[in-house]
């Protein structure tokens, strides 16, 4: 007896939880197991060639995140809440397809539980927003969040977060008009500004200081391109954005527009 007791056990040990996607697309909350889920008729195994979190090819049983947004249009902003306080914010155009990439969302089976992301990480499951194609829809790192909680819609960031926003008068080519959405694009989901923004994640990028303020030009470039290479520690968690993530010309833009934030500061 036992011997059967410890098997069981040992069987229960290697199971994930059953989970549960709170999704909101405005009227009103669902909240979808992980049962229900991978008993979709749309749910199929998918083939993920350049895995951005395990940086590996890899295989899951997913559905077609647009099967889910019911009564989302491309003009909606999606916001992605990971149960670490991570958020991801995408716009709903990216997601139904607008730019030839493809989002699927991974679902974790209670009984096969995927890899662990790395030493002291946890795995990417219960749930993990994964893009086929995702050069076509220039999908960054930044919007493949996993450890996934809830999915809602909300206006974008710049109508949210006005203390964000650039100066009203500035031309609509400013570089840092560009860079202010290059921040939306890859900082926001672990950063505020003026203390304005959901992530929990990073410290804030101009209260009290911004990095321009305190960081030459080049060392602020380092920072954003290998964080490591300027301050190494094993605790970090900030990854390192290369040119095929994100341009020298984005990366300029984004330094315009923190400089340019640097003289709009608001306590929060």
């Amino acid at each position: 007896m036992r011997l059967v007791i410890g098997l069981m056990l040992l069987v229960y040990a290697h199971l994930t939880p059953a989970a549960t996607l709170t999704v909101d697309t405005g009227t009103g909350s669902r909240r979808l197991s992980t049962e229900q889920l991978l008993a979709r008729p749309d749910a199929r195994d998918i083939q993920v060639v350049g895995d951005v979190s395990y940086h590996a090819a890899m295989r899951y049983r997913a559905v077609p995140l647009k099967a889910l947004l019911d009564g989302v249009s491309a003009g909606d902003h999606l916001q992605f809440v990971a149960l670490d306080g991570f958020t991801a914010e995408i716009p709903a155009s990216l997601v139904l397809g607008a730019g030839g990439a493809e989002a699927w969302l991974a679902i974790e089976p209670a009984d096969m539980p995927w890899p662990k992301l790395g030493g002291g990480k946890p795995g990417a499951g219960p749930f993990y927003l994964v893009w086929l194609h995702p050069e076509a829809g220039h999908v960054g790192p930044e919007q493949w969040p996993y450890q996934v909680a809830s999915i809602k819609v909300l206006a974008d960031p710049a109508a949210r977060f006005p203390a964000m926003r650039p100066a009203a008068g500035l031309p609509a080519d400013a570089p840092a008009r560009r860079g202010f959405a290059v921040f939306q694009r890859n900082c926001i989901s672990c950063h505020t500004l003026n203390g304005q923004g959901d992530a929990k994640l990073g410290p804030d990028l101009n209260i009290p200081h911004s990095p321009t303020e305190y960081l030459r030009g080049d060392m602020l470039r380092t920072l954003v391109r290998n964080p490591q290479n300027l301050r190494r520690w094993p605790q970090a968690k900030m990854p390192g954005f290369d040119s095929k993530v994100l341009s020298n010309a984005d990366l300029d833009d984004l330094v315009a527009y923190l400089k340019h934030m640097a003289g709009r500061k608001v306590s929060p």
